[in-house]
C-alpha cells in the first residue's frame, strides 16, 4: 500500500470512529427518551401487527465535535540555498549544526570575473560623467546594477535566524547555478499540515487549539494551533473531499524533533447540536429526495422535505429541514430501512 492510500485508510477510520462516538451518544440520549415513546409502538397498541401507524418522537442531542487527526511535523521554515552563479567556491564559513543569524554569510565562489566587470563598468561612468551624454550615463548605470547583482550571486546568505542542517559544499568544489549548497531550518517553531475531512471543516478555526501525542514523548500532550486554512480543498483517490490545515506548535518541547508523528485532537469551539430520527421514518422519493410526516398540533399530517445522515443503529441525523425537538413523527410499521439505510452501517 503506497503513502497516499496508507492515509486515506487512515482517514476512512476516522471518519468511521467519529460516526461511532456520536452514535454511542446518541445512544444515551434514546435511551432517556424512551418514555417519551421513541422508536416504541403506540401505548394503545403495543405490539401492532404490519401496516400499523407508529409515532417518533424528534429528539435533539448536544455534543462536542471531536476531529482526529495525524501526521507528522516539520520546520517552522526551511531554505535550502542555491549559488546564482557558476564557479569554483572559494570558502565555505558555516558547518552542520551552527547557528547563523539572517544575513550571514554562508558560502562563496570566485568572483574574479564579476568584480572585473564591475570595475570596468565603475571606470565607463567616470568618463561619461565628464564628457558623455545623460542617456549614455544612464544606461551605464543600469549596467553597474547588473554587475552588482551578478557580484552579489557569487555568495549564498542566511534568509532567516536558525540552525544550518547540511553542508553540500567545500573549498575547491565547482557548483553550476542552481545547485544546493547549505540548508539551514528554523525549529524554534515546529508546523504540521493534517488532512482534514470536508465534513469536519465546518468546526475549524484560525487559533482554534490542537492537542498532540508523539510517540517520542507519550508523556505529554503538546498543544498546537491552526495556523492556516486553504482557500482550496482538494479531492483523495479514496472519493473523500479534505482540506490541508496547518498547525503550529509555539515552543516545542525536549524530544520532538522534525519528521517526529503524532495523533491528535481538534475539539470545536462550541458544542454541535443535532436533531434524530429514526431511519424507517423517512420516505425516499425519486432522485433520492428524502421526506418525513409530521404530526402538526390539530391532528393533520404534514410532509415536510429534509435531508439527512445515517448513523447507523436505525439513526439519522437531520441535516436540513424545517424540524424541530419535539416534533411527531408519523410512519408506518412496515419499515423500509433496508432501502434506506446504506450498505455496510454508518457512512455518509
Amino acid at each position: 500500500m503506497d503513502d497516499r492510500s496508507i492515509v486515506d485508510e487512515r482517514k476512512r477510520r476516522r471518519r468511521a470512529g467519529r460516526r461511532r462516538r456520536i452514535l454511542a451518544v446518541a445512544a444515551v440520549a434514546v435511551a432517556a427518551v424512551l418514555a417519551l415513546s421513541f422508536l416504541l409502538q403506540r401505548d394503545d397498541d403495543p405490539k401492532p401487527q404490519d401496516g400499523t401507524l407508529r409515532e417518533a418522537v424528534v429528539i435533539s442531542n448536544t455534543y462536542t465535535q471531536i476531529i482526529d487527526i495525524s501526521g507528522y511535523v516539520e520546520p517552522y521554515d526551511t531554505q535550502e540555498t542555491k549559488f546564482r552563479s557558476t564557479g569554483a567556491v572559494t570558502g565555505v564559513f558555516v558547518e552542520e549544526g551552527d547557528a547563523v543569524e539572517e544575513g550571514q554569510l554562508l558560502a562563496s565562489i570566485d568572483n574574479t570575473q564579476q568584480l572585473a566587470s564591475l570595475q570596468d563598468i565603475r571606470d565607463q561612468i567616470e568618463e561619461a560623467e565628464l564628457s558623455g551624454s545623460v542617456r549614455d550615463l544612464e544606461l551605464l548605470r543600469l549596467r553597474e546594477t547588473n554587475a552588482e547583482n551578478a557580484l552579489d550571486y557569487t555568495n549564498i546568505y542566511a534568509a532567516f535566524d536558525g540552525e544550518v542542517a547540511s553542508v553540500d559544499v567545500s573549498v575547491g568544489d565547482y557548483f553550476e547555478a542552481g545547485d544546493s549548497v547549505v540548508t539551514i531550518v528554523d525549529r524554534s517553531r515546529l508546523k504540521a499540515t493534517v488532512e482534514i475531512d470536508e465534513i469536519d471543516m465546518q468546526y475549524v478555526r484560525l487559533g482554534q487549539t490542537a492537542e498532540l501525542v508523539f510517540e517520542s514523548r507519550p508523556d505529554i500532550v503538546v498543544e498546537a494551533v491552526v495556523s492556516y486554512i486553504p482557500m482550496l480543498g482538494r479531492y483523495t483517490d479514496q472519493g473523500i473531499g479534505v482540506a490541508d490545515v496547518e498547525l503550529l506548535i509555539e515552543d516545542p518541547p525536549e524530544g520532538i524533533m522534525p519528521g517526529f508523528t503524532f495523533e491528535g485532537t481538534i475539539a470545536a469551539e462550541e458544542d454541535v447540536e443535532m436533531l434524530l430520527i429514526p431511519q424507517s421514518a423517512i420516505t425516499r422519493g425519486r432522485g433520492g429526495a428524502e421526506s418525513v410526516s409530521v404530526r402538526r398540533s390539530d391532528g393533520s399530517a404534514e410532509t415536510v422535505s429534509v435531508r439527512t445522515e445515517y448513523l447507523g443503529e436505525g439513526l439519522s441525523e437531520v441535516l436540513s429541514g424545517n424540524l424541530k425537538e419535539g416534533d411527531v413523527l408519523l410512519y408506518s410499521s412496515v419499515s423500509q430501512l433496508g432501502a434506506f439505510a446504506p450498505p455496510g452501517g454508518p457512512g455518509r
